[in-house]
C-alpha cells in the first residue's frame, strides 16, 4: 500500500525566513519586470511562435509542429494565480482534474487519462517523479503535450506529457513579490540574478519562496519553502554549461473527499466546502521534502550539429498521514460512506517514504542534408534508475460513528500493522527523431524510442515471498505529414504509440503470479489543422486513442472479477480496451486593447470490447465529456497600466461509478482579476494584482474519482479573494 495515498493510502514543509524578513526584503530588491505598456499577458501570439521543447523537435515552433501541446508563462499562471499543478485545469481544455486531493500532490488527466505521476512528468526535458508538492517559483513554463508519448517518454500513460521549464540565468533580473489569500494565507518569494565577466560568461539566478498556508478549508494550516539556484558558464567554442538545484519543503494536513451517501449523491449546495474530513485532535500533517539537481553541457560540434549531455538527480522523502475515511462496514459496503453520513475512520501513517530519480541523457542534434531533402535531428541515449524505500505502516481501524454532519472524537492507533512494496526500475532508452523537409511546405516527421526495461519488487515483510523481477524490451514508433498552405496554415497528420509495462500480482490467487505481461501499446491517429496569423491563432484537432485495459479475469468464468481468492483463482489479462475519442480547438485572439483566448474539447470515452458486455460502452468515471475553458484580458485605455482579467471554466457531468449509474452534474466557474503596472521611476515598477476565483460562490462537485474500488467527492472551492504586489527593477 505505501504509494497510495488515502485508499488506505498515500498523503503525504517550514519556512526559509519570517515573514516579515521577507516583507522587508520586497522593499529592498527589484526586477526587470514587464514594461508598463506591456500588460496584455494571456497566452499572447508568443505561444504559438515559440517552440515546445517537450515535443523532442528543438526551435520548431508550436503553430508548424504536428502536435498538440501548450505552453504556459510564468507570467500567465501569476495572472491566474497559479499555485500549484493541478491549478492548470483552469487554462486549458484538454486537462482536467483527477483525484486532485488538497494538501496532498496533485494528478491531472488530460484527453482522460489519468497521468502516472511516476512517468508522465519531465524537467527540463529529463524525467522525475511527481509524486511531490512541486513548487513553481522557479519555473519559467510548463509545457504540456497532449496525446501518446511512447516517443518523448518510452513507458507512460497515453494523456500526455508535462514538462517543467526551469529560469535560467537572466542579467538585471531583480524582484520580490508578496501574496496573500483569504482567510489567512501569506507568501513571499524573491527572483534575483545576472551576468558577470567581461562577455557576461557567467551567469546565476537565485529563487527563494515562503509561505504560511491558512486554505478555506478548516483544518488544514501548514506551511512551505522552496530555494533554488541556477547558474551557467559560456566557454570559448560555444561550450555552454549550465547547472541548477532545488530544495522544497511542504507541511500541511490533508484533505479527503466526500462521497456518495448511500445509494444517494449529496447535494453539493448541502455540503460546507470548507469542512475537512482528516479533523481528529491526532492529525498530523503530510511533509514532502524533495531536492533535485541538474547539469547540462552543450557543445558546438559545427555549424549544424551540437552534443548536448545532461544529467538529474531528484530525491523525495515525505511522511503520508491522515485520519483517513473509508466505507460503510454498517453496511458492507466500502464503496461509498453511510446512507446518514457516518464512514469508517481509519488511523493511516507512512512514515519515512523515500523515492530517488536518476536520469543521464546523451543527444547529437542538428541539421543536415540528403539530395534535396533537408533534416533537423536529434537522436539519442537516455539511462534512467528509479528506486523506492518505504517501511511498515499503519492503517487502523478507529472509528465507525464519525461522519460528514457529526463529529465524534477517535482514540488514534499509531501501532504499524501492514507492509509496504519497495521498488526499483533501471532503463536504457535509443531515441530516434528526424524531421525531413521533403519540399518547401511538405514535411516528414518519424521517431523512434526503443527501451530496455528492468523492474523489480519487493515487499518490506522478512522473507518476502511475493518479490518479482522482469526484463523488457519495447519500441514505440511516432510518424506524421505535415503540410504548409500559406499565410501561416498547416494541416498535418500523425500516428503514434505509447506503452506501459505491468507484471502480474505475485499472489497465489493468481494463476500467472509474478509474471510479466505484455506491454499495454496504446496508439493514436490525430489529425489536425493549425492557423497562425497578426491577431488571430487557432488550432483543431482530432484524436482516436485505443489503450489496451488489465483486467483480473475469473479462471471458471472467464469474466472480469474482483474479487480473486485461492478457492476461486484468477488470471491478470487484457480484457478489451479504452477508446477516447475527441475534438479540441484553440484559439487566441488580440485586437487593440483585447486579448482573447479559449479551448474546448469533446470526449467520447468508452470502454469496449470486454468480456463482461454490462461494461461495454460505459463512460469512464470522473471524465467529463466536455471541457471549456476561456480568458480574457482587456487593457483599459483610461488607466494606462491596468488590465482587466476574466476567466471562465465549464465541465459536464462526470460518472460516479463505473456503472454510470450515478453523475454529477455539470459546473460553471467565474473568475476575475485586475492587474495595474505602476511605473515608479525609469527601471522601477510595481505590479499590483488582485482577483476573486468562483465570484459566484457557486456551489458544485469539482471532480468524482473512483479509486481503489471507492467513490470520492471533491467540491468546487468557495469564493476565494487573493492578491500580490511584485516589485521589479
Amino acid at each position: 500500500m505505501a504509494s497510495i495515498h488515502h485508499h488506505p493510502l498515500r498523503r503525504a514543509a517550514g519556512g526559509l525566513r519570517p515573514l516579515a524578513l521577507a516583507a522587508a526584503t520586497l522593499c529592498a530588491l527589484s526586477a526587470t519586470a514587464q514594461d508598463a505598456a506591456q500588460t496584455v499577458t494571456i497566452n499572447g501570439r508568443a505561444s504559438a511562435a515559440q517552440p515546445a521543447s517537450v515535443s523532442g523537435f528543438g526551435d520548431v515552433p508550436l503553430s508548424r509542429l504536428p502536435i498538440s501541446a501548450t505552453v504556459i508563462r510564468a507570467d500567465q499562471l501569476a495572472d491566474a494565480a497559479v499555485s500549484g499543478l493541478g491549478d492548470l485545469t483552469r487554462l486549458d481544455a484538454g486537462a482536467t482534474d483527477a483525484y486532485n486531493a488538497p494538501g496532498y500532490w496533485n494528478q491531472l488527466a488530460v484527453r482522460g487519462f489519468t497521468l502516472d505521476n511516476r512517468f508522465n512528468y519531465r524537467r527540463d526535458g529529463l524525467p522525475i517523479n511527481a509524486q511531490t508538492v512541486i513548487g513553481l517559483e522557479n519555473k519559467q513554463a510548463l509545457e504540456l503535450l497532449k496525446g501518446t508519448s511512447g516517443l518523448q517518454a518510452g513507458t507512460s500513460a497515453p494523456g500526455g506529457l508535462l514538462n517543467l521549464v526551469v529560469k535560467r540565468p537572466k542579467a538585471g533580473q531583480r524582484s520580490a513579490t508578496l501574496n496573500w489569500e483569504n482567510p489567512g494565507t501569506l507568501g513571499a518569494a524573491v527572483d534575483i540574478g545576472d551576468r558577470a565577466g567581461a562577455q557576461g560568461e557567467l551567469g546565476w539566478r537565485l529563487n527563494a519562496a515562503t509561505e504560511q498556508l491558512d486554505p478555506s478549508t478548516r483544518n488544514a494550516r501548514g506551511h512551505r519553502w522552496l530555494w533554488a539556484a541556477a547558474g551557467d558558464l559560456r566557454l570559448a567554442g560555444g561550450t555552454l554549461i549550465e547547472a541548477e538545484i532545488e530544495f522544497s519543503r511542504q507541511s500541511q494536513p490533508s484533505t479527503p473527499g466526500f462521497s456518495l451517501l448511500g445509494s444517494t449523491l449529496p447535494s453539493a449546495a448541502s455540503i460546507d466546502p470548507r469542512l475537512n474530513l482528516n479533523r481528529q485532535p491526532w492529525t498530523l500533517p503530510v511533509v514532502m521534502d524533495g531536492r533535485t539537481g541538474s547539469v547540462r553541457v552543450t557543445q558546438p560540434l559545427g555549424v549544424d550539429l551540437q552534443l548536448v549531455a545532461q544529467a538529474m538527480r531528484q530525491r523525495l522523502d515525505s511522511d503520508d498521514r491522515i485520519a483517513f475515511p473509508f466505507g460503510c462496514s454498517k453496511a458492507d459496503d466500502y464503496t461509498r460512506y453511510c446512507a446518514d453520513g457516518t464512514y469508517d475512520l481509519y488511523d493511516f501513517r507512512s512514515e519515512g517514504e523515500r523515492r530517488t530519480s536518476d536520469a543521464a541523457d546523451l543527444s547529437l542534434q542538428g541539421r543536415a542534408t540528403t539530395g534535396t531533402v533537408t533534416h533537423q535531428f536529434n537522436a539519442g541515449l537516455l539511462f534512467a534508475r528509479y528506486a523506492t524505500r518505504f517501511g511498515r505502516q499503519t492503517y487502523q481501524w478507529v472509528s465507525n460513528d464519525d461522519g460528514i454532519y457529526q463529529y465524534r472524537e477517535a482514540a488514534p492507533n499509531a501501532e504499524p500493522n501492514d507492509d509496504s512494496t519497495n521498488r526499483r526500475e533501471r532503463s536504457v532508452e535509443l531515441h530516434l527523431q528526424d524531421q525531413l523537409n521533403l519540399t518547401r511546405d511538405l514535411s516528414a516527421w518519424i521517431g523512434l524510442r526503443h527501451t530496455r526495461l528492468h523492474r523489480e519488487s519487493r515487499y518490506t515483510a522478512p522473507g518476502d515471498p511475493r518479490a518479482t523481477a522482469y526484463d523488457q524490451g519495447l519500441s514505440t514508433p511516432w510518424l506524421a505529414l505535415s503540410q504548409q498552405l500559406g499565410n501561416g496554415r498547416t494541416a498535418y497528420l500523425s500516428w503514434g504509440q505509447g506503452v506501459e509495462s505491468e507484471v502480474a500480482p505475485n499472489r497465489g490467487r493468481y494463476t500467472n503470479a509474478g509474471q510479466a505481461l505484455p506491454a499495454l501499446k496504446s496508439r493514436q491517429l490525430e489529425a489536425g489543422y493549425k492557423v497562425s496569423g497578426r491577431s488571430l491563432d487557432w488550432h483543431l484537432a482530432a484524436f482516436d486513442i485505443h489503450r489496451p485495459v488489465w483486467s483480473d479475469v475469473a479462471v471458471a468464468s472467464g469474466l472480469p472479477t474482483d474479487s480473486c481468492s485461492s478457492s476461486a483463482p484468477c488470471r491478470r489479462q487484457a480484457d478489451g480496451s479504452a477508446r477516447h475519442r475527441g475534438l479540441e480547438a484553440e484559439a487566441e485572439w488580440r485586437s487593440g486593447d483585447w486579448a482573447l483566448r479559449g479551448s474546448a474539447m469533446a470526449l467520447h470515452a468508452r470502454r469496449e470490447g470486454s468480456a463482461d458486455t454490462a461494461a461495454n460502452g460505459k463512460q469512464p468515471t470522473n471524465v467529463p465529456a466536455l471541457s471549456l475553458k476561456a480568458q480574457a484580458a482587456y487593457n483599459v485605455a483610461a488607466v494606462p497600466g491596468l488590465a482587466l482579467l476574466g476567466f471562465v471554466t465549464h465541465e459536464g457531468e462526470r460518472q460516479v461509478l463505473p456503472d454510470n449509474s450515478i453523475a454529477t452534474p455539470g459546473w460553471t466557474r467565474i473568475d476575475l482579476g485586475a492587474r495595474y503596472t505602476q511605473r515608479l521611476n525609469a527601471g522601477t515598477t510595481l505590479v499590483w494584482r488582485l482577483g476573486v476565483d468562483n465570484v459566484a460562490d457557486h456551489r458544485a462537485w469539482k471532480e468524482a474519482p473512483y479509486q481503489y474500488g471507492h467513490a470520492y467527492l471533491y467540491p468546487l472551492a468557495p469564493r476565494t479573494w487573493h492578491a500580490s504586489l511584485q516589485l521589479a527593477m
